[in-house]
């Protein structure tokens, strides 16, 4: 195909491609695919994949935002050079105590008004507290079918069912029972915790048992003791417990108890 490069294309692309843009933003799925080309290839070099139109529905329903208000943060302004545009943004991935951050950018050709290329490349970047930054090598992610932005949004469908469901309550839970209940493989829930966010599945669930037990302490009167509310939010064992308390907060739960005292009392 002769490409219609030069000035008087620049234009066109570039209100193409803001309409894509925009569109994604209002996670408006039949919007973001009538702007493909019959023949587009897309292509996820994170994955390793070529997509074509018939994948591309269910592809970019499972990248879209699920939630209002969550967008794509982009680190530079679109760029356009004739048929050609230049997308640069982040994809922030969270959950539990652990965060990644992928850069992503996307090389689009437009022909005849609609998209007929995507060439889209992310890095793994993670951030440490200190704002560091150490880029990790490119996973092979082909087989688990997930882009970035599939893993953000991976990350939160966990968190809400944590929220809503609270499985951690279940003190015999296992990475099998979450993957089956939210929906993902174990495969994909291990790649996301381990590879990603830098945690084990049981550290990932002892974190929502902690953050369970720490709301009852701080919004009631507990006349339980500290085990019991242990035993009560999903921890098996005291010892589990105890390591993971001192881990989130620096204190035993004896010392701790006696700050929250002292805090009532002032």
């Amino acid at each position: 195909m002769t490409l219609p490069d030069g000035p008087a294309q620049t234009p066109i692309t570039a209100d193409t491609v803001l309409r894509y843009h925009l569109c994604w933003k209002r996670r408006d799925l039949d919007g973001v695919i009538a702007l493909y080309h019959p023949d587009v290839h897309y292509h996820d070099f994170f994955q390793n994949r070529v997509l074509r139109l018939a994948e591309l529905r269910d592809y970019v329903r499972a990248c879209l935002p699920h939630q209002a208000g969550e967008e794509i943060v982009h680190s530079d302004r679109i760029r356009v050079d004739g048929c050609t545009a230049f997308i640069q943004y982040q994809v922030t991935v969270q959950g539990g105590e652990g965060l990644a951050v992928f850069e992503s950018s996307e090389a689009i050709t437009v022909v005849d008004g609609l998209i007929w290329r995507v060439h889209e490349y992310a890095t793994l970047v993670r951030r440490a507290a200190t704002g560091t930054r150490a880029a990790g090598p490119r996973p092979a992610t082909s087989r688990l079918g997930l882009s970035p932005r599939q893993l953000s949004t991976m990350a939160q469908d966990l968190e809400h069912y944590f929220k809503r469901q609270r499985p951690y309550l279940d003190p015999e839970l296992d990475l099998q029972q979450v993957a089956e209940a939210s929906g993902y493989s174990r495969n994909q829930i291990s790649y996301l915790l381990n590879q990603v966010l830098g945690q084990s599945f049981y550290r990932y669930v002892n974190q929502a048992r902690l953050q369970h037990l720490m709301a009852s302490l701080e919004h009631q009167a507990v006349a339980a003791t500290i085990d019991d509310l242990a035993f009560s939010a999903g921890f098996n064992s005291l010892s589990a417990f105890y390591k993971c308390f001192r881990a989130h907060t620096g204190l035993t739960p004896k010392a701790y108890l006696r700050q929250i005292s002292v805090r009532a009392r002032t």
